[in-house]
């Protein structure tokens, strides 16, 4: 299937590693002219590597923090100097530290909210006059399952980030039809975090190797396995595609089924 996103412009934001990362993959895959942002200069410049080598469009990179305003701003100036508007935007960032509610501090909680809420919230803003001049304008928020279902020890996530679930589903009234808004929502991929989590597991001694830490996220979900980070920027690239040009204002699981079973 052609998605028709040859030629167009995407902004994906903290795109230097798993979910962002494999978004801005499969987008610039599919034709469009992606840029990756990042804090860290070197996991950037990684990062650029690896999406170059499955490109069929231009690709840049922007060291940017998403909760500064003033690096929003350079952002999304940066993205239209390197190729003249914006035409999709992939809101990705970092989680937010773990822990049960009652060990998590106020200033965990503001920072949580600047991280997950206004880093959206800022961006859309700084982007909004470009995308609503594209006619194929859209917005998707990468968040989680836990806006549906909390997990444990993540009250941060379970919480802030249904924040930007209600932010999507009024953007996805207030800016239509010019701007399509939706969101994603990850149950366990194979990302750097959860690899980092089961090494330490492994090295705990709770599994054997990687491979049996691995099978045992699995366990519960009725595809058997976590999810491929690409599998994950295949939807985020159809959602900004004309093949979903009727699709707004959707939350949609992308966790091989554990959601819906619960």
């Amino acid at each position: 299937m052609d998605l028709g996103l040859t030629g167009e412009t995407a902004l994906v934001t903290a795109s230097t590693s798993g979910l962002g990362k494999a978004s801005a993959t499969t987008l610039a895959s599919e034709g469009a002219n992606v840029v990756l942002c990042g804090r860290d200069e070197e996991r950037l410049d990684a990062a650029l590597e690896d999406v170059r080598e499955e490109a069929t469009a231009d690709v840049e990179g922007v060291t940017a923090d998403i909760t500064d305003p003033d690096d929003v701003e350079a952002l999304v100036e940066a993205t239209v100097e390197f190729f003249g508007g914006i035409d999709h935007l992939v809101l990705s960032a970092g989680g937010p530290p773990s822990g049960p509610f009652l060990d998590i501090g106020e200033d965990d909680w503001y920072e949580a909210y600047d991280l997950l809420v206004m880093s959206a919230v800022r961006t859309v803003q700084a982007a909004h006059p470009y995308l609503s001049e594209s006619d194929k304008g859209t917005i998707t928020a990468i968040t989680s399952t836990s806006v549906e279902t909390p997990i444990g020890g993540l009250v941060l996530s379970n919480a802030v980030r249904r924040g930007v679930i209600g932010l999507i589903e009024t953007l996805a009234v207030e800016l239509a039809p010019d701007v399509r808004a939706n969101a994603v929502l990850p149950g366990p991929f194979e990302t750097p975090r959860i690899q980092e989590l089961v090494e330490q597991a492994v090295e705990r001694g709770e599994y054997p190797d990687y491979e049996t830490g691995i099978e045992d996220w699995g366990v519960g979900i009725p595809m058997e396995r976590v999810g491929d980070p690409q599998e994950l920027g295949d939807v985020v690239a159809f959602l900004a595609s004309e093949r979903a040009s009727y699709v707004n204002g959707v939350s949609l699981p992308i966790d091989g089924g554990r959601l819906r079973q619960n």
